[in-house]
């Protein structure tokens, strides 16, 4: 494929609402959370017939390890990694979107969204006034919904950035005394100069509290997710580039034609498993869809340049669906190319200047506060500098600030204090 013309005419047929009503939940499921998905609906179809493909071909997959894939240090870790499937974040989340917390329909859509704007490190890294504005509502109304993340579990989730997420957790501490609490929401809002109320008895309890307290909020999924296996495979040989699926986990689902009568319950059932396989079809189809389409926008990205600017909406509109709902059926995807794996979500960025992308700019941002100075941290006016030499571009300091925050990085101040306190 010698030319960035990727798009095929292939179309997610329609189907009838049944099937897309399974589609949807089979789509946002990852790929070692398919055979899980499938299994809930085989209980109640006894004309399914679902063959798990990682059981009977698992001494394949281990011969042939995927080179990019953080591997286990034992087999049986390998072995526990694939076979026990805990819940990720995401479904966590959404399995508590439920009364009393959220009891009206507005308040779970809201929620939702938010969910959909929360990264994988637990924080809310969207703009409450544009998602409030794409909602329809106020940013007030919007702001009310997300504050009530802070008892969401894993406590901290949804916060904006550390300091919120302090906050939340704090919230959440029911046994401390008022006291205790006091002191310690007030050198969470004073992190910088934490050290003047060294002189309150209660300074270093409450010290202790905070760094008790989890941050990054969803850490330890990150921990547990580090076995990634990705559903689509970007292959590049001779110039050429090809788009496959990774469909190694998916069970092998077929219809038990013994059991078929002319008995009327019977033949809804095998209306259900019929549509069930077509909506796990619809799944490799709006899967595959969705990698020609990467390729097509990021096609020098794949041939060594960089990421594109590239809207959510460029590919909701392609299948008819909100952004909301696109957000969530490519959350926990990934994709494997010649560069490494990716999480499908890095590809869809916005422009900043010309073909410059912010997520370009996001990840040197990354890399200077990795490696800075502690006892120096660069401000907000020198990583500007260095930004506009590296990318040729002209930006404003306050652009900077914006998305430090968004990448939940302290201040240069307020750095320097985090690494005393952590020494």
């Amino acid at each position: 494929m010698a030319s960035p013309s990727l798009r095929q005419s292939t179309q997610v047929k329609g189907k009838l609402s049944t099937t897309l009503k399974n589609w949807l939940p089979i789509l946002q499921s990852n790929i070692l959370e398919i055979e899980e998905t499938i299994n809930s609906y085989g209980l109640e179809n006894p004309l399914l017939n679902i063959q798990s493909q990682i059981s009977t071909d698992f001494s394949s997959k281990l011969k042939k390890p995927n080179p990019n894939t953080p591997l286990k240090s034992a087999i049986s870790d390998k072995i526990e990694s694939l076979s026990i499937q805990e819940k990720g974040l995401y479904v966590i989340l959404e399995e508590q979107i439920t009364p009393p917390l959220f009891p009206t329909q507005i308040s779970q859509e809201i929620a939702f969204d938010i969910i959909d704007n929360i990264n994988e490190e637990g924080y809310f890294d969207a703009n409450s006034h544009e998602r409030a504005t794409e909602l329809g509502i106020t940013e007030i109304e919007y702001e009310k919904i997300r504050l009530r993340f802070a008892f969401l579990e894993p406590r901290g989730v949804g916060s904006k950035d550390m300091y919120e997420c302090l906050s939340f957790h704090l919230d959440a501490c029911d046994e401390i005394s008022d006291e205790l609490y006091d002191l310690a929401s007030k050198i969470i809002k004073n992190l910088d100069s934490h050290t003047s109320f060294k002189k309150d008895f209660l300074y270093q309890e409450a010290l202790s509290l905070i760094k008790s307290f989890q941050t990054p909020p969803a850490l330890s999924y990150q921990e547990e997710d580090s076995y990634i296996i990705p559903d689509i495979f970007v292959l590049k040989e001779n110039n050429e580039i090809s788009v496959s699926l990774n469909e190694d986990y998916y069970p092998q689902v077929t219809i038990n034609t013994l059991k078929i009568s002319d008995d009327n319950y019977l033949k809804s059932k095998i209306k259900e498993a019929k549509d069930l396989i077509d909506a796990l079809d619809m799944r490799k189809q709006t899967l595959r869809k969705i990698g020609l389409m990467i390729v097509e926008y990021q096609y020098d990205f794949f041939m060594g340049g960089e990421i594109k600017p590239m809207k959510l909406k460029d590919l909701a509109d392609e299948f008819g669906h909100s952004p909301s709902t696109i957000s969530r059926a490519i959350s926990n995807k990934y994709l494997e190319c010649n560069r490494g794996i990716f999480p499908v979500k890095n590809f869809f960025t916005t422009a900043i200047d010309g073909d410059t992308s912010n997520a370009s700019i996001k990840d040197f941002i990354n890399d200077l506060i990795k490696n800075e100075n502690r006892n120096k941290p660069l401000s907000d006016l020198k990583i500007l500098e260095l930004i506009e030499e590296k990318f040729n571009i002209k930006m404003v300091r306050r652009t900077i600030t914006k998305y430090r925050k968004q990448l939940n990085i302290a201040s240069s101040s307020e750095r320097k204090k985090n690494y005393s306190i952590s020494i």
